[in-house]
C-alpha cells in the first residue's frame, strides 16, 4: 500500500474562527474525495506553539505546513508592488471588493506573488474592513488620533496612512502587538471588530471606531513544492475545495462582525459610528498618498483597483 499523502493546514486563530473553519471544509473536501490516499492534520493556532504570527508565512514556504493563510500585507516586503491593495479607502463595500478579488485584481496579485514567493495561491480569504480602537479617548476625526501609538500591519503603505493621520504607527506582529495592549504600552490598534474580539483586545481598549479605512484579504497559499508534487487531481480537488471553503468563510464574517458587536456591548465598549464629515477627515488626511499612488504602481495596478 502506498504512503498517504500528508497534508498541514495552519492558522493563528482559535478552531472558533471562520478561518479555522473553512480551513476544516478543505480539509473534509479533500478527505471525501480521497480517502485513506490523504492525511490531513490541523494546525489551528501556530502562536500557542510559541510562533508569531508572522511564521505562517516561512512555515508554509518551507513545506513544514502545506496550506495557510496570511494578510496579504506581510508579503508586501517581498512584493511591493501588491501594497496598492493597502491603500485606504480603496472600496465601498464588500461587494466591490470581493468582485475586484474573485476578478482580475486577484489574478493580478496572485500572479505576483507567485514570482517571487514559494506559494501557489489557490485564493482569498476575507479579512474585511479594518476599524480602530484604542484605550485612551473616543476617535471621530482624524485629529483625534494625535500623537496615539497604533500597531499596524507589516506594511510600509499602512503604516504611512497612520502618520498622515497624526498617529505614531508600529509595525509590531500581532504576538508583539497582544503583549503591548496587555501592559498597556500599546494606544491602538485597527482590526476588524471579529478579531479584536477574538484576540480579547477589548478587554483592555474601551473605545471603537468604525471607519472602515482598509479592506484586507488573507491569501490562502500553498507550499509550491509540495502542490506541484501532488496528483492532478489533488491539485484540482484543493482548488475546488478552497473555493468552496473562501464562499462559506465570506457569510461567516458577517456572523462574526454580528457577534463581535455584541460582545463589545456587553463587555460595556464604545462604538462610534462617525458622521460623513467626521469619516471625510480621515480621507482628507490620507489624499496625499493617493495622489502618489498612480506614480507608484502604475496605471494598471491603478485601473484593477477601481481608480
Amino acid at each position: 500500500m502506498s504512503t498517504p499523502i500528508e497534508i498541514r493546514m495552519g492558522g493563528y486563530g482559535p478552531p472558533t474562527t471562520c478561518f479555522s473553519k473553512a480551513l476544516k471544509i478543505v480539509g473534509d473536501r479533500v478527505v471525501a474525495r480521497f480517502g485513506d490516499a490523504v492525511t490531513v492534520r490541523y494546525v489551528w493556532n501556530i502562536m500557542d506553539l510559541g510562533y508569531k504570527a508572522e511564521d505562517i508565512l516561512w512555515l508554509v514556504e518551507s513545506g513544514v505546513l502545506s496550506l495557510g493563510y496570511q494578510s496579504s500585507s506581510y508579503l508586501t516586503d517581498r512584493v511591493p508592488e501588491i501594497g496598492v491593495v493597502d491603500l485606504p479607502f480603496l472600496f465601498a463595500d464588500n461587494a466591490q471588493a470581493r468582485s475586484a478579488m474573485d476578478g482580475a485584481l486577484g489574478a493580478w496579485l496572485a500572479q505576483r506573488i507567485e514570482e517571487k514567493v514559494g506559494y501557489r495561491i489557490l485564493g482569498w480569504f476575507e479579512n474585511g474592513f479594518r476599524q480602530i480602537s484604542n484605550r485612551l479617548r473616543p476617535v471621530r476625526t482624524a485629529a483625534d488620533l494625535a500623537g496615539m501609538s497604533i500597531r499596524v500591519l507589516p506594511s510600509d503603505v499602512q503604516a504611512r496612512t497612520f502618520a498622515l493621520l497624526g498617529a505614531t504607527p508600529l509595525r509590531l506582529d500581532l504576538t508583539e502587538a497582544i503583549a503591548r495592549i496587555k501592559a498597556g504600552t500599546l494606544d491602538a490598534q485597527e482590526n476588524p471588530l471579529a478579531n479584536t474580539v477574538t484576540y480579547r483586545v477589548h478587554d483592555f481598549h474601551r473605545f471603537h471606531t468604525v471607519t472602515n479605512h482598509f479592506y484586507v484579504s488573507r491569501p490562502v497559499f500553498v507550499c509550491r513544492a509540495q502542490f506541484d508534487a501532488w496528483p492532478t487531481a489533488l491539485q484540482e480537488t484543493m482548488r475546488e475545495a478552497v473555493a468552496e471553503a473562501v464562499a462559506a468563510q465570506r457569510v461567516m464574517t458577517g456572523e462574526e462582525d454580528d457577534d463581535a458587536r455584541r460582545a463589545l456591548a456587553a463587555a460595556g465598549c464604545e462604538l462610534i459610528t462617525p458622521t460623513a464629515a467626521e469619516l471625510a477627515t480621515f480621507r482628507d488626511a490620507v489624499a496625499p498618498l493617493l495622489a502618489e499612488a498612480r506614480e507608484t504602481y502604475g496605471a494598471e495596478a491603478m485601473r484593477l483597483v477601481g481608480r
